[in-house]
């Protein structure tokens, strides 16, 4: 089948032809296996997406509330970036809003790991669960271990 070779050897022309299909209704030049595939990737990648960002924002987070003496401009940019384009992301897909706690949980344990990395502070001085809660996360006005 050359649409299965064309994705394994020229992925940007296999979607064309893809799209070209689709609009022209030509269903039997549907490579159905792989749009499928693809499908279920996008999907995929909004989730890492949302994993990704969440934990930048947690590791920023830490890093505010454990090193205040540290604290900068680049820090609270990041945290204040990491938080809209979290909403730009949940708004676009709404979907994910509700597997949030899951995310966080999933997030939480490489966040801790990334701000032992940037502080080299003991990993044990960070909690072993996620003491921030989504609205905290999510509240652009929150910085932990700061009082407004």
């Amino acid at each position: 089948m050359a649409t299965t070779t064309l994705h394994e050897t020229d992925f940007y022309a296999w979607t064309q032809a893809q799209a070209a299909a689709l609009q022209q209704a030509n269903f039997d030049q549907l490579d159905i296996a792989n749009l499928i595939e693809e499908i279920e990737d996008m999907g995929k990648s909004q989730q890492r997406q949302l994993e990704s960002r969440l934990i930048v924002l947690l590791v920023h987070l830490l890093k505010w509330q454990f090193q205040p003496n540290k604290r900068s401009p680049s820090w609270e940019a990041t945290i204040h970036i990491q938080r809209l384009e979290l909403v730009d992301l949940l708004a676009d897909n709404p979907s994910l809003r509700p597997r949030l706690p899951h995310f966080l949980e999933r997030a939480w344990p490489k966040a801790r790991l990334g701000a032992r990395g940037e502080t080299s502070i003991d990993l044990k001085i960070f909690p072993l669960n996620c003491h921030y809660t989504l609205d905290q996360i999510f509240d652009d006005a929150f910085f932990p271990g700061t009082t407004s």
